[in-house]
């Protein structure tokens, strides 16, 4: 090897490390690739297939053992419902808890060390566990039952963990020097937290929180565990019996009528419609409010 570039052999072409880093990129396109190609082609079948049924009928009609009329109202309704309380949980929870990490928390006690290593292992959770831990403490340890508000807060649950790194994320970009010129003019850690900092980094925390809820609409698997109808006909309250999109999508492509997958392909246009709104609003609120330090 040359002394000069390791890189590069005696004869003068690539190295061992060049060649390893070309393949390395290679199979990183390749996965790209078959990655993008793999979900544009699903996107495609789906549009295809359920397009000509996302139709009133659809977003207005309950669900119905006649293809014909059946629709998703109800599992449109507790999705949005859903989603609502999602916002409504975790912001305030999370900015607060990445609040104290970041601003009042003194890094040499064990037991903020203990928390954050909690959450970061909170966060690689697999859904399924949540549903477990919410199965056994809400609905059946509270008493809360299967309703639509059990729903929400297991996935408030889920969503946390990534709600509060965001957030710490955003509040830690925020430069030291505002914090000092703050104090500088005789503001308290309250006044710099609240009127300096937490503004600032506001498009970090909204971006992270509106994505985590945006994945949180889409899981399936802890609203079946904890009792999510696959059935109903009705509009859903917070304190009764709820069905979810994912729920319904999940119902419809188990009958054997070709019909019913017609109409779950419909359903996921609208799921998808729904998660690109927030997706665009969080991108939205981001590229407005966002600050270059």
């Amino acid at each position: 090897m040359s002394a000069t570039n390791p890189s590069v052999d005696l004869q003068g072409g690539p190295g061992r490390g060049v060649w390893r880093g070309r393949v390395f990129y290679a199979a990183l396109l390749l996965s790209l690739t078959v990655g993008f190609v793999t979900l544009g082609a699903l996107i495609v079948q789906v549009v295809k297939k359920g397009i000509g049924l996302v139709d009133p009928v659809l977003l207005t009609n309950p669900p119905s053992a006649d293809p014909a009329i059946a629709g998703a109202r109800p599992a449109i309704l507790a999705t949005l419902y859903i989603g609502v309380l999602l916002i409504a949980f975790t912001v305030p929870i999370g900015v607060g808890t990445a609040i104290y990490l970041e601003e009042y928390a003194d890094k040499n006690r064990w037991y903020n060390r203990l928390l954050e290593l909690n959450i970061q292992n909170l966060a690689a959770v697999p859904s399924i566990v949540y549903g477990i831990l919410g199965l056994a403490f809400l609905v059946r340890g509270l008493g809360l039952g299967r309703v639509l508000l059990a729903g929400a807060l297991i996935l408030t649950l889920l969503v946390l963990p990534t709600v509060i790194i965001a957030a710490r994320e955003a509040i830690r970009a925020v430069p030291g020097s505002i914090r000092d010129g703050a104090y500088a003019l005789g503001a308290t850690k309250w006044q710099v937290t609240w009127r300096q900092v937490l503004p600032a980094a506001i498009p970090g925390i909204a971006t992270g929180s509106i994505l985590a809820v945006s994945r949180a609409i889409g899981e399936t698997a802890p609203l079946l565990l904890i009792g999510a109808l696959t059935y109903i006909s009705f509009n859903p309250t917070i304190t009764g019996p709820f069905t979810a999109l994912p729920v319904q999508i999940y119902n419809w492509t188990k009958l054997p009528n070709a019909e019913f997958k017609d109409l779950a392909a419909a359903a996921i246009i609208v799921l998808l419609a729904i998660i690109l709104l927030l997706n665009g609003a969080a991108i939205w609120l981001r590229n407005r409010y966002q600050k270059k330090w």
